[in-house]
């Protein structure tokens, strides 16, 4: 089967405060924020991207953050956690100081012979950290996290399913995953098997179903590697029964999107042109950025926008 998927591209999820929002992923976590513009599809809701230097591929953690947005709940037909990749010898760096922030963080766990952490954010986002001496990215560090501990992006995703069969068929018959291992309620699936491609589904049959708010992710985005791979991937999943959407152009890629057997809302998104078409490398970030299309409102877009900032500095 020809390669069309790569492993995971970005995760998107719904926020409460927007502040609150930079707060924690870029002051607490580090990760860099990559790019301020609006949700396409509610041009009045911020669209923030959180990943490495340049937002690679694979590093994307997105938000939509609506302002009072009450709390969701997990359940299944989710995304419930997101996983990212730490260095090895970075788990007591990390607990630390995530508790000194106030963040309560699990004991150390152990999945698939790795280390991890697992925690939530202020809207009660699942998030998991995990230590694996596997990865061979660069982490992204404002100078708050030394850069022998930073995140280097993601190590996976857990889809929360009432039953896999469905879901694994999609992911190994047309997605170009391969079923790794299972331990337990948990099976895993991964493009290579490497920290960025990871997906594992928690099989919960009695499960109550999640409702998406706050706290609660909206899509999970795989990797294909231009329009031309994801036309292709298009035209197969249609062919065998998957109601995709039209391409969508989202400036920094284009997408796809499509409902797996178990809920989960999926993406297809193409790795090129990336974030600096519309901003210099060395101030990502910076501005809001406005599709073509939205400039002509942008006084009235910027004046319904609550006004953020980077505080890095305060989580030293």
């Amino acid at each position: 089967m020809k390669t069309l998927i790569s492993g995971i591209h970005h995760i998107t999820a719904i926020a409460g405060n927007p502040q609150a929002n930079v707060d924690f992923y870029s002051g607490i976590l580090g990760l860099r924020l990559v790019k301020k513009t609006i949700n396409f599809d509610a041009p009045d809701v911020y669209h923030f991207y959180f990943g490495d230097e340049l937002g690679r591929p694979g590093t994307i953690f997105t938000t939509f953050p609506f302002t009072g947005a009450r709390k969701g709940t997990k359940g299944t037909g989710e995304l419930t956690y997101t996983a990212f990749s730490i260095p090895s010898d970075s788990l007591e760096f990390w607990i630390e100081r995530l508790k000194k922030y106030g963040v309560a963080v699990s004991d150390v766990l152990t999945r698939f012979g790795s280390k991890l952490i697992r925690f939530e954010d202020h809207d009660g986002m699942g998030i998991e950290l995990v230590a694996t001496d596997s990865d061979d990215r660069t982490g992204w560090t404002y100078g708050q996290v030394p850069k022998e501990y930073s995140i280097k992006g993601f190590y996976g995703a857990t889809l929360n399913l009432r039953a896999k069969d469905q879901t694994e068929k999609l992911l190994t018959g047309f997605m170009n995953y391969k079923f790794i291992g299972q331990e337990g309620d948990r099976y895993r699936y991964g493009t290579q098997g490497k920290p960025g491609d990871i997906v594992d589904i928690v099989v919960n049959p009695s499960g109550n179903r999640g409702m998406q708010s706050a706290g609660t992710v909206h899509h999970i985005a795989f990797r294909t590697a231009n329009s031309e791979s994801q036309l292709e991937i298009q035209k197969l999943l249609m062919e065998n029964g998957y109601q995709t959407t039209e391409v969508k152009d989202r400036n920094y890629f284009t997408s796809i999107y499509f409902r797996e057997p178990g809920g989960v809302l999926f993406e297809i998104a193409t790795d090129e042109p990336g974030f600096a078409i519309d901003e210099d490398e060395a101030r990502l970030g910076e501005l809001i950025k406005l599709p073509e299309w939205a400039e002509p409102s942008r006084e009235e877009i910027v004046k319904n926008l609550i006004p953020v900032s980077l505080k890095t500095e305060s989580y030293a």
